[in-house]
C-alpha cells in the first residue's frame, strides 16, 4: 500500500496526529484532496519547500478550511470528477471554536466534504492554551490547575453532537489506538453522498504531558473508561457503538497525564474526579457501551 503521508515530517516523537493522518488517507486512497487549515499538521508536514502529502493538499486560513472544500466540491462537480474524496482534516482549535461558522454552513449546503478533526484537546501549536474541546479540569496554559483552580472549569463541547443537529449524514467518533475502526469509519464516510463528520481521539505528548511510547496505551484508556466513546450515527440514527468488555475507573486514565496531576495532589481532587467519573458513567449508559 502507497504512503500517502510520508515519513520524515517534523511531528513530535510519539504524536498521534500523523498516524491518524496516515490511517485517513491508506481509507480515502490516492484519489483525494484534502484542505487542512493553520495548526500542528500545517507546521509539521509542509516546512517550505519541503511537504508529506502525496496527494493534494492546500492550507487555509485557521477559520475557513470547511470553506475552501465547500469551493473544491462545487468546482469538482462542474469538472465531472465527483468521484474524488475532498477531505478537511484540522484540529480541534480550529474546529470547535475559529472555524464553526464555516463548518456550519458546509454542513447545511451538504457539501460533499468529509470533515474530519484530530482531537488532541488544546491550541498545542500556540502553547497549549484551553479550547472548547478541553476537558472538564484539564491543565492548560489559559486555564491553570493552582491554589484557587482545578484548571479548565467548563466541559468539553459536544461536535459530534452539533453536527448531528445539521443532519449531517454521517458522524462517527474514532481513535488512534483502533486502527481497523478508524479506516472503517473514514471509508464508510466516503462512500455516503454529503458531509461527514469524523472525530478522532488524538493524544499529544506536551500538552497532556506523557512519556512518547504511551501514546496508543493512553488513547486505549480513554475508550475503555467511557470518557471517548466510540460510535456512529448514520441520517441522525445511533448506528453502532464499540462495547466495552471491562469499564475501567476514571483514575486510570487521568494518572497517565501530567496535566491531571493536580487532581491527585490538591485537597478536593477526589471530588473532582468523582464528577468526572460520573460524565463516563453518563455516556456508558446514553451510547449503551457496557455489556
Amino acid at each position: 500500500m502507497q504512503n500517502l503521508f510520508a515519513p520524515g515530517h517534523r511531528a513530535c516523537a510519539g504524536c498521534a496526529m500523523p498516524t491518524a493522518v496516515k490511517l485517513i488517507l491508506d481509507a480515502a486512497g490516492p484519489n483525494t484532496i484534502v484542505a487542512s487549515p493553520t495548526g500542528c499538521l500545517e507546521v509539521i508536514s509542509t516546512p517550505f519547500p519541503e511537504s508529506a502529502w502525496e496527494v493534494a493538499w492546500i492550507h487555509s486560513l485557521f477559520e475557513n478550511a470547511a470553506a475552501v472544500a465547500s469551493g473544491i466540491d462545487v468546482v469538482m462537480k462542474r469538472l465531472g470528477k465527483e468521484d474524488t474524496n475532498i477531505l478537511v482534516i484540522a484540529g480541534d482549535g480550529s474546529t470547535f471554536d475559529i472555524g464553526i461558522g464555516c463548518i456550519s454552513g458546509m454542513f447545511e449546503r451538504g457539501h460533499n466534504v468529509k470533515y474530519i478533526c484530530y482531537d488532541n484537546e488544546a491550541y498545542m501549536n500556540t502553547g497549549v492554551q484551553r479550547s472548547s474541546s478541553t476537558p472538564f479540569c484539564t491543565n492548560t496554559t489559559t486555564t491553570p490547575a493552582g491554589k484557587v483552580s482545578f484548571g479548565n472549569p467548563l466541559p468539553k463541547k459536544d461536535m459530534p453532537a452539533i453536527a448531528v443537529a445539521h443532519r449531517v449524514p454521517y458522524v462517527a467518533t474514532a481513535s488512534v489506538a483502533y486502527p481497523v475502526d478508524l479506516r472503517k469509519k473514514v471509508k464508510r464516510a466516503c462512500e455516503i453522498k454529503g458531509p461527514a463528520y469524523i472525530q478522532i481521539s488524538a493524544p499529544c505528548i506536551t500538552g497532556w504531558n506523557f512519556e512518547a511510547g504511551n501514546t496508543i496505551e493512553i488513547a486505549r484508556l480513554a475508550v475503555e473508561t467511557c470518557l471517548w466513546p466510540l460510535y456512529e450515527y448514520v441520517f441522525g440514527e445511533l448506528d453502532g457503538v464499540k462495547k466495552v468488555r471491562s469499564k475501567k475507573p476514571v483514575e486510570d486514565y487521568l494518572k497517565t497525564q501530567g496535566r491531571y496531576r493536580h487532581l491527585f495532589r490538591k485537597e478536593g481532587g477526589a471530588e473532582v474526579i468523582a464528577k468526572i467519573q460520573a460524565m463516563a458513567d453518563a455516556n456508558a449508559l446514553k451510547f449503551g457501551l457496557l455489556g
